[in-house]
């Protein structure tokens, strides 16, 4: 954090007035990523503020170019790490989209369980930190034992934790096991009780009600301008929700509301996410009732049956020359694309998460754009702080849920 002191004109008359200018970040811990905000000061108050991005930018669409679809899908994880199964999944639907592939109502229903999950510890990390940045620590503390659980629930279904990887092209690389089912149960038995104390910790919390109530409020129609979605759009009172308004993997058979708030400020932000991990367990405890449905082969089934782009089983691939072929042809990228013009998006937990892919035929995409809702929101950072003070611009950051991951792309 580094200062440097200039005068400046505030009207038009012979009154100048000291200001200071910040430099918070890119590397002080406050800004919670890597990025830069230069705010100009007066005393305490912000009179101006400057944000700069790209600190680790890693062209991923440049280098997604390069590779065949399947093996982007490392690349996605990287965006919003905090919640990166739905970052695999949109760009999954993107590719089927593509491919034309109809995937079975259990692979649907197995993606919404992993999606939602997704979203509560998502949210479980920004509402926890925004509670952090108001000087309550206890309540972060107390809900990441369930951002492991959730961890542990992925970890059973594809080996990995923060950066999954998890699913693939057509449905999933394996079934759920047993153990993966008993943690989900275990979860959703356990966090509604949990996310109701974390609640009382700050809902009606004094301290808590004076540090966000009116830091950082948006009006509907300048959310709408920015291009915001997600929860920063849906606190302003905009019911905008892509699971509703554009339904993929079959959320059109769930019965969820989609909460709103009316100031669009941080403490609005704040109930909105609580309110939305209370609608994910609801849809999560609905599919997990559907797939207990499934009976005979339906029970069992974790994919499409789209070989050139679903690899094999190991024990095919060493008895069967066909799945042999098929292995040896995906794993080298040399499966042809068909050519076309798609764009998909998924409901991310900070709002619209978008894949815009063009294929000319060949084994990797001609183009393709990802539209990060994060890189939105930080334009406005400005707008939200100004006339603000300090101490306001770390809990609207927080509040906004910036992902340095996925604003740089």
């Amino acid at each position: 954090m580094s200062t440097t002191d200039k005068h400046i004109t505030l009207s038009e008359g012979s009154i100048e007035t000291k200001t200071t200018r910040l430099n918070l970040g890119p590397t002080h811990p406050a800004t919670h990523g890597v990025f830069q905000n230069i705010l100009e000061l007066d005393g305490e108050r912000i009179v101006s503020a400057e944000q700069t991005i790209g600190y680790i930018h890693r062209a991923f669409e440049k280098i997604a170019e390069r590779r065949p679809l399947y093996q982007i899908t490392p690349l996605t994880d990287r965006l919003n790490y905090c919640s990166a199964p739905i970052n695999n999944m949109g760009w999954h639907l993107t590719c089927e989209k593509l491919l034309g592939i109809q995937l079975p109502k259990r692979v649907d229903y197995l993606r919404v369980i992993i999606m939602e999950l997704a979203r509560i510890a998502d949210h479980l990390i920004c509402n926890s930190i925004v509670g952090v940045d108001s000087g309550a620590y206890t309540g972060f503390l107390y809900v990441m034992q369930y951002r492991e659980l959730i961890y542990e629930i992925w970890e059973e279904v594809c080996g990995s934790r923060l950066t999954t990887n998890i699913g693939r092209i057509g449905g999933f690389e394996r079934d759920f096991n047993d153990i993966a089912f008993t943690k989900l149960e275990k979860f959703l038995k356990e966090y509604p009780g949990v996310l109701t104390e974390f609640e009382n910790l700050f809902a009606r919390n004094r301290i808590f009600m004076e540090r966000t109530i009116g830091a950082g409020p948006i009006s509907a129609e300048r959310a709408l301008n920015y291009g915001f979605t997600g929860p920063n759009l849906r606190a302003a009172g905009v019911d905008y929700d892509v699971r509703v308004h554009t339904p993929y993997s079959s959320y059109q058979d769930f019965d969820f509301i989609i909460p709103t708030g009316t100031t669009g400020d941080c403490y609005d932000r704040f109930l909105v996410r609580n309110q939305e991990m209370r609608e994910s367990l609801k849809i999560i405890e609905q599919a997990y009732r559907k797939i207990q449905d499934f009976k005979g082969e339906e029970a069992t089934i974790f994919h499409a049956d789209v070989p050139e782009y679903y690899l094999p089983e190991k024990k095919d691939v060493y008895t069967k020359m066909e799945a042999l072929i098929y292995h040896f042809k995906i794993v080298m990228g040399e499966v042809d694309i068909p050519p076309g013009e798609v764009y998909n998006s998924v409901e991310g937990a900070n709002g619209e998460l978008g894949f815009y892919l063009i294929s000319d035929g060949g084994r990797t995409p001609y183009r393709l754009h990802f539209r990060r809702p994060c890189f939105i929101y930080y334009q406005a950072f400005e707008e939200l702080t100004k006339g603000s003070m300090l101490s306001d611009a770390i809990i609207v950051m927080s509040s906004l849920n910036l992902i340095a991951g996925e604003m740089d792309g």
